[in-house]
C-alpha cells in the first residue's frame, strides 16, 4: 500500500511533550503545536487506512517533502531539524490511532528521507507486510 499525504509536513514532534506536576505526580501532555500536528496527520491518514489493521510484521518507507525556500534546491536533503526519528514517531503514533496496525512495534523495517521540495509538499508513505523466514520456512 502506498499513498501521498499532500500537506505542509508538520515540524512539531512527539519529543515536544510537556510535563507538569499535579498533587506530586508528573502529568505529560502535548503542547498545542503537537496537538495540531496530530490532528492534521490523522485527518490526512483516515482516507488511506486499511479495512482491517495489519497484524504482522511491517516495513515502512517515508519521504518527507518540505517546502523549500530560496536557499534550497528541489530534492536537496533537509539536514536541519526535526530529526527523522522524531518525525516518524509522531506519524507512527497517528497511524496506530487511525488503525493501520495494532501496534507500531509491528514496524520491523524503516526507511526515512527528508528533502526540500517544490510543490507538492507532503509525505509519501509506503507500507509493506513482510514475511518472516526461519530455517527456510515462511511464517
Amino acid at each position: 500500500m502506498d499513498f501521498f499525504l499532500q500537506l505542509k509536513p508538520p515540524t512539531a514532534t512527539a519529543q515536544e511533550k510537556q510535563v507538569r506536576v499535579v498533587h506530586g505526580k508528573p502529568l505529560f501532555y502535548d503542547p498545542a503545536p503537537v496537538k495540531e500536528a496530530k490532528k492534521l496527520l490523522i485527518a490526512h491518514l483516515l482516507p488511506h487506512r486499511p479495512d482491517k489493521p495489519l497484524t504482522g510484521a511491517v516495513a515502512l518507507s517515508t519521504v518527507w517533502l518540505f517546502p523549500k525556500g530560496r536557499s534550497h534546491k528541489n530534492g536537496e536533503w533537509r539536514v536541519t531539524k526535526p530529526d527523522t526519528d522524531n518525525l516518524q514517531k509522531l506519524l507512527k503514533d497517528c497511524m496506530t490511532q487511525v488503525g493501520f496496525w495494532k501496534d507500531d512495534a509491528q514496524v520491523v523495517s524503516e526507511k526515512v528521507q527528508k528533502r526540500w521540495s517544490d510543490e507538492p509538499t507532503g509525505i509519501y508513505v509506503e507500507i509493506k507486510e513482510v514475511e518472516v523466514v526461519l530455517d527456510g520456512k515462511r511464517t
